[in-house]
């Protein structure tokens, strides 16, 4: 339903020759959102990668339907790129219970640095997804707000994702799982990038798809905003206290500008 709302708008502002410009409280109103986030407080942006602005379930699916296309024998009614779709979504719940379960055991910090350390030293070409509309965003925003990535992703694959769709630009610095001491759920990343910013953590507005993203914002003392175009879901963000939840990352910009 809010699909065909969002649709809705995007026609009538065709119609009317003027670019997707809604208010907040009219975008907001027409999707049936509400929103405790104070935008006055707002100075400077942080974006989580997977599910935010790269489009890693469409990566992933990709993947997997390529393993599965062999083994199409074994499941003849069933369609490998449909099929890879349905476990992604079936695996994205046990994902984040295990990168709670990682930070609760404090390995998170070991196996970060050892998937990082193997990144390095991999010569495999990485071809990445980019969420529709998040370049666009981008654009708009940054010439208000001073904006950084925050990942848990390694330093790696981070910097290729960000460099194949020459995303830099937009960003006054990067923070990934080995800038500081502590990835997130931890603050250390927020902390770090407001400082990098010249902003007071608390003025920042952290952006994700998980319960990770949500924490770290919270334990930072930031405001956060949870989008749905990744591996979180709506309850989740909610029980976090995400302050806003959006379907997909672009439409910050309708929210903010």
């Amino acid at each position: 339903m809010k699909g065909r709302k969002l649709e809705a708008i995007i026609l009538l502002s065709a119609r009317q020759h003027r670019p997707f410009c809604y208010t907040c409280s009219e975008f907001l109103a027409v999707l049936g959102m509400s929103m405790a986030l104070d935008i006055s407080r707002v100075q400077a942006l942080c974006f989580d990668v997977d599910g935010t602005l790269s489009d890693t379930d469409d990566m992933m699916v990709s993947h997997l339907a390529r393993w599965l296309k062999p083994l199409r024998f074994f499941f003849p009614c069933q369609d490998p790129v449909r099929l890879a779709r349905r476990l992604v979504m079936a695996s994205e719940a046990p994902a984040n219970l295990l990168i709670g379960l990682l930070d609760r055991a404090g390995l998170d910090d070991e196996i970060i640095a050892l998937v990082d350390r193997l990144a390095r030293f991999s010569q495999k070409t990485r071809h990445f997804f980019l969420i529709a509309g998040v370049r666009e965003m981008l654009a708009g925003l940054a010439g208000r707000y001073p904006l950084a990535v925050v990942s848990a992703r390694d330093e790696r694959t981070t910097r290729l994702f960000l460099e194949q769709f020459d995303l830099l630009p937009f960003f006054r610095c990067v923070a990934t799982a080995v800038t500081c001491q502590h990835t997130k759920p931890y603050p250390d990343p927020i902390l770090w990038a407001a400082a990098q910013m010249g902003v007071s953590p608390t003025a920042c507005l952290m952006i994700g798809d998980t319960t990770v993203d949500i924490r770290a914002g919270k334990a930072a003392g930031a405001q956060t905003v949870g989008v749905l175009c990744g591996f979180g879901e709506r309850a989740e963000l909610e029980r976090c206290g995400a302050d806003l939840i959006l379907e997909t990352t672009p439409q910050l910009l309708s929210v903010l500008l």
